[in-house]
């Protein structure tokens, strides 16, 4: 979850500016008005009572005030300039339309438009034309239909139909009027032109962090020109059963971003990108990548205004514009929404064609339209704020703010719901998806007037839906209103969460702290304590140390404390509860002996995450040790603080990566640590009569495999050696040694296993081994 936008925003600057002035009698008709600074034409359409306005390009939209971004406004007072005139208005023919479903869709008379606000009085659909010969959507012609309430509304959904229209490469949105009671919760200003929410693609800036184009405007966008996407004859979905997954968390800009990934620079940053480094995740042996946000957002948010962090770039994405198209930046060579669309299945196709399944990150909880003092409205709280967000009417009708960013969205509003469902939906349908991981899912869990639910309406839809029943759904359990629902997660038997305890306590355990051994048992055993009810299993306890938030695996042994200076919140922002230790020096260090204990740290966890019962997930770079500095907050870094660094990963293949990846290897190629199944008594010996002994910190157990191929484990979070009794073996087998932390590349991790071990085994201080009964 990205760094709360506390007082972030974008201080009221129209998307389009020339559309100022608009009063809710906008219905009304006449033969010409002035709009901004430019006198536009207007005139009737044929086919209805409806209202046109007809504008050439964008210039027109140049109203002489100050630039409501803030940033630098006195060099963007815009000046009056009379627009020109078109000379010849397009033959354009419209109808009623139809309701269903919502969005833009092609029917046999024309383009179908259909919008949902309940409390809107008059709405206006623009259209942006592009021009024969015109390359720059500058020069497109603006068309302006105003929809009359008697002839194209159909209860909430506002409908029109319109002929003639390009079947792609037409831009549009919408100019919305309603009651102006800001403390009964609506947010209405027709000066602005809003994106559709049911947008399947959206048009904005086509490069990535382009400073040069950082005023951009989001608009939404249709194709219906493309052929459909051929995922060919020979194409399926992985389908892999939760207990075996290994999941990759993965930013897709961030991990082929930096120019040590060898790519081509307009495939850098890309979902082809991705596709390149392929051989990379399957040498690495995870088997589904968890990609953080994908939607299209706006990566210059933050630069709206002055304010202290107006030097950064989201690059995480936690700041959704629409829930339906993918991110249009992370196509190739800028090739736009249209392009992200295609490549974002052909990464998919060949995510799945290597045997990896793909789920989203994704962000129902709030949107990138932040608060009341400083909002940045692009769609929803222009349409309908009272129904898309929750809002305090016993408050001034403020809005409620349980995501930390400003906003919260309405989940289990009745069409909000529908909204996600249908977006959710979508992105199995059209990109084949495997499932989605929920950022802070407990909001989902919150009525319409911000309070617990025990059984939310959304949650259950989502478990029940058919569409969705092949996905994995994982839930954040928590959000920033203090609802913490780890291990309460409402679930229907198929909701996986985000084992939050379970990162706590490992990581309590490995660094020393005394009195955590019972709950570090209870952890690697698959969590019973909590998931243990009705029909879960131990794979709904997704375990993870490390992810995109908080300190990456490397820093967790280097840092005491978050150094979080360059985010521009003097130190402010993060959490404070890392239960991280630097191994005895704070940050980089040349001292021979404390590098060869975080590299025995960070080889303790990842044996403890990839022995453990329930789904473990990874962080990318962890597997070669990347560090953000101390920094447990990087959301705002286009950066080798966020950058995978290829070049590092080559430096350390021989040791650090191949200690990782075979031990992942080792977990998928050994059912015992994945099993349907909770641990019974005959699935584990506890090799421990001193659970009570708060300073003990060591534990040793036996995994018993129903072939008598065993396997031993032994955690030493001691400063000292400790000689453990090492059980017997199943008949007819010996022990072999697998791993043991304390030796050095490539003893640390021998795969067929070294034989010889004796009744009695010397655990060195901060160290674990594995040891397999074999033949």
């Amino acid at each position: 979850m990205i760094h709360p936008l506390v007082g972030e925003s974008n201080a009221k600057f129209p998307l389009f500016s020339a559309l100022s002035n608009r009063d809710s009698g906008a219905s009304s008709f006449g033969t010409s008005r002035i709009i901004g600074m430019g006198l536009l034409l207007s005139k009737k359409v044929s086919g209805s009572n409806m209202k046109r306005t007809v504008s050439k390009t964008w210039d027109c939209l140049r109203p002489r005030t100050t630039n409501a971004y803030g940033r630098h406004a006195q060099d963007r007072v815009l000046e009056e300039e009379a627009p020109q005139i078109a000379e010849t208005s397009p033959s354009l023919k419209v109808l009623p339309g139809q309701a269903f479903p919502l969005g833009v869709s092609e029917v046999e008379n024309g383009i179908n438009f259909a919008i949902f606000s309940q409390h809107a009085t008059a709405i206006v659909l623009c259209l942006f034309l592009p021009q024969r010969g015109k390359k720059d959507r500058m020069d497109d012609l603006m068309v302006e239909l105003t929809l009359d309430a008697d002839v194209n509304r159909t209860g909430d959904i506002w409908h029109i139909c319109v002929e003639d229209l390009p079947r792609s490469n037409v831009l549009y949105g919408y100019c919305i009027d309603g009651p102006r009671d800001w403390h009964q919760g609506h947010r209405f200003d027709n000066s602005t032109v809003l994106i559709d929410p049911y947008a399947k693609l959206v048009e904005g800036r086509r490069f990535f962090g382009d400073a040069s184009n950082k005023w951009s405007k989001f608009l939404g966008t249709y194709d219906f020109d493309s052929l459909p996407f051929d995922w060919g004859d020979n194409y399926k979905v992985p389908s892999i059963p939760e207990k075996d997954l290994v999941i990759y968390e993965m930013n897709v800009r961030a991990f082929t971003a930096d120019k040590s990934s060898g790519l081509d620079p307009n495939v850098r940053g890309s979902y082809l990108g991705v596709i390149e480094k392929i051989p990379h995740l399957l040498d690495l042996g995870i088997n589904a990548v968890e990609l953080l946000p994908v939607f299209e957002f706006d990566e210059f948010e933050f630069q709206r205004r002055p304010n202290p962090r107006d030097h950064m770039i989201n690059t995480w994405g936690y700041s959704t514009i629409n829930f339906f198209a993918p991110m249009s930046r992370y196509a190739s060579a800028g090739g736009g929404p249209i392009k992200a669309s295609r490549e974002f299945k052909e990464m998919v196709k060949a995510l799945h064609g290597a045997g990896i399944e793909v789920i989203l990150d994704v962000v129902y909880n709030h949107t990138n339209e932040a608060d009341d003092e400083n909002p940045y409205t692009t769609s929803f709280r222009g349409i309908d704020n009272k129904v898309y967000y929750m809002v305090d009417l016993n408050n001034e009708g403020q809005l409620l703010n349980f995501s930390g960013c400003g906003n919260t969205l309405n989940c289990n509003h009745p069409m909000v719901m529908e909204l996600i469902l249908d977006s959710l939906r979508h992105w199995v349908i059209e990109y084949h998806v495997d499932g989605f991981r929920f950022d802070l899912a407990s909001v989902l869990c919150r009525g319409t007037d911000g309070s617990p639910l025990n059984a939310p309406p959304i949650i259950r839809e989502i478990a029940k839906d058919d569409i969705l029943s092949r996905c994995k759904i994982i839930a954040e359990p928590w959000d920033c209103g203090g609802l913490y629902l780890v291990g309460r997660f409402p679930n229907w038997d198929r909701w996986a969460e985000w084992n939050g305890k379970y990162r706590d306590d490992l990581r309590r355990f490995i660094k020393g702290d005394p009195g955590t051994k019972g709950n570090f048992a209870t952890r690697v055993a698959g969590s019973s304590d909590l998931y243990k009810v009705n029909k879960r299993k131990p794979y709904h306890s997704v375990n993870f140390v490390i992810a995109h938030d908080g300190f990456t695996l490397y820093d967790l042994v280097s840092y005491n404390s978050k150094h979080n200076n360059a985010n521009g919140e003097g130190g402010k922002d993060g959490t404070n509860d890392n239960f991280s230790w630097n191994c005895g020096f704070e940050g980089e260090t040349a001292d021979a002996k404390i590098k060869a204990l975080r590299s025995r740290q960070m080889k303790n966890f990842h044996l403890a995450l990839m022995c453990s019962q329930g789904t473990p997930m990874m962080l990318m770079g962890d597997e070669y040790g990347h560090t953000r500095y101390g920094n447990n907050n990087s959301y705002g870094h286009d950066t080798a603080i966020n950058h995978f660094l290829w070049g590092q990963l080559d430096s350390r293949k021989r040791d650090r990566f191949r200690f990782f990846k075979e031990v992942i290897k080792f977990r998928r190629m050994h059912h015992v640590f994945g099993r349907e199944n909770f641990l019974e008594k005959k699935d584990v010996t506890w090799h421990e009569d001193n659970w009570d002994n708060y300073e003990s910190k060591f534990l040793a157990f036996t995994l018993h495999a129903n072939n008598g191929g065993d396997i031993y484990l032994a955690f030493n979070t001691h400063d000292f050696f400790v000689k453990v009794a090492i059980p017997s073996p199943p008949a007819n087998r010996r022990w072999f040694r697998v791993v043991d932390t304390n030796l050095e590349s490539p003893k640390d991790f021998v795969s067929e296993g070294v034989p010889g071990i004796g009744s009695a085994y010397n655990v060195a201080p901060y160290s674990s081994i594995l040891l397999e009964a074999k033949l």
